[in-house]
Formats: C-alpha cells, sequence, structure tokens
C-alpha cells in the first residue's frame, strides 16, 4: 500500500469536491485536520471530482509556498501527459493561454506588458478617484437603516475599478459582474439548471469581451486593454497577442478585479461584527490601526482559497512522492491558519504583525493587482468609517458555494450613521 492510499484510508470522509461542505463556510476543521495529520494527502476521485482524478491537498504554509516558489516542478500549464492543466481542478483549456496558467518565459513577458498599467505609481494616483467613488456608493445608504452589503456596497468600488482600468463602460458593469457571478455557479454541479445558466452566462461574457477587443482595436483608449492590445512581446512571433489571448486576459482581469476585493471587504465587515471589540478598536483609530488591519482581513479572508498546478517531474514533499502529471492543490486559506507560523491563527486581530500571509499568492504568479486592491481596502473603509459609527448583521449571511473563489454571497447589515 503506497503513502497515497494511507492518508486517503485515513480521512475517507473529506470530500473538498462536495461542494455542500461550502455552505457554512471554509472547512477550517477539515484543513486543521489534514495540517496536523496529513499536510500533503491525497484526495481520492469522488462522483463530484472534476476530470474523475484524485489530486494531492497541500495545507501547511511552508509546503504551500515550496509549491508556489518552483514553477518548474510545480506548473500552471501542465505536466507529464497532461497537457492543459490550469489553476483550477478541473484541467481547463485556457492552460497556456489565460495570464495565471501560464509559466515562464511567457507568462514573464506578458505579465510585464500588464504591470505597466499597474505600477505602484499609477495606483496610488487613483486615490482621489477611488475615494470619489467610495462615497459616492456609500452615502446613499446613511438613511437606508439595513441593506445587504455585497451586492450594495462592497462589490461595487472593485468593480467600478477593474472597469474602469479596462475601458469597459460604467454602464454595462453590473451585467458584466452578473455575468461574471452566474458563471461561477457551474460549481453547483448538483443544482438543477446550473450548468446551462452558467454556459449563457459565460457564452455572453466572451461576446461582449470580443466586441470590446475588437472596438479598442480600431479605437485604442488611455486605458489597460488597449494599452495590450498594442504592445508587442520581444521575441515573439507572432509579437502581439491573438484575440483568444485577449479575451483570456480580459476575463481573468474582470473576475480577479471584481470577485477577489469584493469577498475581502465584505469578508472584513462580518468580521468585525463578529469580534466587536475589534471594530470599537479599528473605529476609535482608523489611521493608526487600518495598515495591519488590512493584511489581517485579507489573511481572514483568503478569496482565492487554493491554487492548482500539475507536475511536470517526479518529486518528494512531506514524503509523499509525487508523479508527473499529477494534480496537486495548495490552500492559501489553510496556509493562513498554520499554527506553525501564525500566533492563535483562528484570533481575529488588527494588530497582528508580523502577518506572513500568502492570500496575494506568493512567487512568479503573486497577485498584480495587490496594491490596488490594498488601496481599494483602506479608502472603502476609511470612507465606511467616517459615515458609519458601526454595523450589527440584519439577518443570516450566506456564502458561496464555491471551494476556489470562495467568500460571502449575501451579507444583510444594519447601519449605524454618525
Amino acid at each position: 500500500m503506497t503513502p497515497s492510499e494511507v492518508r486517503a484510508e485515513a480521512c475517507p470522509e473529506i470530500d473538498l469536491t462536495d461542494l455542500s461542505r461550502w455552505r457554512d463556510g471554509f472547512p477550517h476543521e477539515v484543513f486543521t485536520r489534514l495540517r496536523r495529520e496529513a499536510p500533503v494527502w491525497w484526495h481520492p476521485a469522488t462522483e463530484t471530482t472534476p476530470d474523475g482524478v484524485g489530486f494531492w491537498v497541500v495545507s501547511r504554509h511552508a509546503d504551500v509556498l515550496r509549491v508556489l516558489q518552483d514553477p518548474a516542478t510545480f506548473s500552471s500549464v501542465g505536466g507529464g501527459a497532461r497537457t492543459r492543466g490550469g489553476t483550477y481542478l478541473a484541467d481547463t483549456p485556457g492552460a497556456g493561454l489565460m495570464l495565471n496558467m501560464m509559466d515562464d518565459p511567457r507568462h514573464r513577458r506578458i505579465r510585464e506588458l500588464i504591470h505597466r498599467g499597474l505600477t505602484p505609481r499609477r495606483v496610488a494616483d487613483l486615490e482621489a478617484n477611488l475615494r470619489a467613488r467610495s462615497r459616492a456608493i456609500l452615502e446613499p445608504l446613511v438613511a437606508s437603516g439595513s441593506f445587504e452589503f455585497v451586492r450594495s456596497a462592497a462589490r461595487e468600488l472593485p468593480l467600478q475599478a477593474i472597469c474602469m482600468l479596462l475601458g469597459v463602460p460604467q454602464p454595462d458593469r453590473g451585467m458584466l459582474c452578473d455575468h461574471v457571478d452566474v458563471g461561477l455557479e457551474h460549481a453547483d454541479r448538483d443544482v438543477s439548471g446550473s450548468q446551462q445558466a452558467a454556459a449563457d452566462a459565460n457564452a455572453a461574457l466572451v461576446r461582449y469581451g470580443r466586441e470590446l477587443i475588437a472596438s479598442r482595436r480600431a479605437r485604442p483608449a488611455d486605458d489597460v486593454l488597449s494599452a495590450v492590445i498594442a504592445a508587442e512581446l520581444p521575441g515573439e512571433d507572432p509579437p502581439r497577442l491573438a484575440d483568444d489571448e485577449l479575451l483570456y486576459f480580459f476575463v481573468l482581469l474582470l473576475a480577479a478585479g471584481s470577485e477577489t476585493t469584493r469577498k475581502a471587504i465584505a469578508g472584513g465587515l462580518l468580521a468585525l461584527m463578529q469580534h466587536p471589540a475589534e471594530m470599537a478598536r479599528l473605529w476609535a483609530d482608523p489611521g493608526r490601526v487600518l495598515p495591519t488591519a488590512i493584511e489581517e482581513i485579507v489573511r481572514w479572508t483568503t478569496p482565492s482559497v487554493y491554487k492548482r498546478r500539475t507536475l511536470t517531474r517526479e518529486a518528494e514533499l512531506c514524503g509523499q512522492k509525487l508523479a508527473p502529471g499529477d494534480k496537486i492543490t495548495s490552500w492559501e486559506m489553510s496556509a493562513n491558519r498554520d499554527e506553525r507560523v501564525f500566533a492563535e491563527p483562528f484570533r481575529f486581530d488588527l494588530g497582528r504583525d508580523p502577518n506572513p500571509h500568502i492570500a496575494f499568492g506568493q512567487g512568479v504568479h503573486y497577485c498584480l493587482g495587490a496594491n490596488l486592491a490594498r488601496l481599494e481596502i483602506r479608502v472603502f473603509f476609511e470612507e465606511l468609517i467616517r459615515l458609519f459609527a458601526g454595523f450589527e448583521p440584519a439577518g443570516p449571511h450566506t456564502f458561496t458555494r464555491d471551494n476556489r473563489l470562495f467568500g460571502l454571497k449575501s451579507l444583510p447589515v444594519r447601519a449605524i450613521p454618525r
């Protein structure tokens, strides 16, 4: 019996692809057990496992870092006989074409194109714009008393910001965000009609992206999409990105820019309501507390909870022998609760310092939008604190049934105005 078979028998009731596990929140109890008993564990295929293929689960901070920092062994594209892997558990046609599913050197060249539009200086220059947008989002809610926070508030600033950067007309933002949200419902494989709804939403998103790319190719504007369309890659033939590559770029940035920061903002407010002493601490002195509070909110929420890679060669991790073509998943949410790295990891501590979380990833795929996300969270909470004296739950919250981009789906709140 191999070590992986022993691990599978030791945890037969764990099925991370059963999305009912995610209905009530991230299954921290499962990963606490895995970190303790089976830090690199073979997850056997079940009825709900994509592709019908088992995969490795990496749960400790140090091991997750090793996977993320060794792209030669743990590829974002594929490995062995698996030529189209990607970063989702299911093998993805976008592997090798979408930025987060590329390996160097092409990944590095294309990443540089995008980085030109997201330099620290350019991001810093957005602050006044983001503050004005935050005020416009929040001020109408002051008189509401109670409202659903995710859709009314948390999703708006990141969505407006990424649409501004991509050159998407602002009136289209809600429609596109709805397409992204419904497209992610493909995860609800056991919900009647969800797959067709997801397919329709993805098709609509693709049509919109192709039309926007054609428009920007004909009439370039001052936005990141136009810059990437026009940019040439040194040493590449052809030197410019093809339409399919541009489409993947558009879809990736729209989804990443609108989904993850929204979930950090909403999850941050939920954590503050669940820890009223920390809310009082932040509200009393936001200028001093916010810098570390932002990092703790990001650690606590970790909106992108895992990354998938594919083995390109034989390797060993925590005594487990890994083979070319094996799928391996590194769980950043689990790493960010690792008792070996974080003192009292399940304590929400706005003053936590140091805070070596890896919610923005690590290595060559470190999040390009990390500085923008931090700025959005800071500005949004500064305006939230300025306008409201506090918040209380106004009903049960719900989570997305998604084990990849996980977070709050709804958060009813009662707002206390200043």
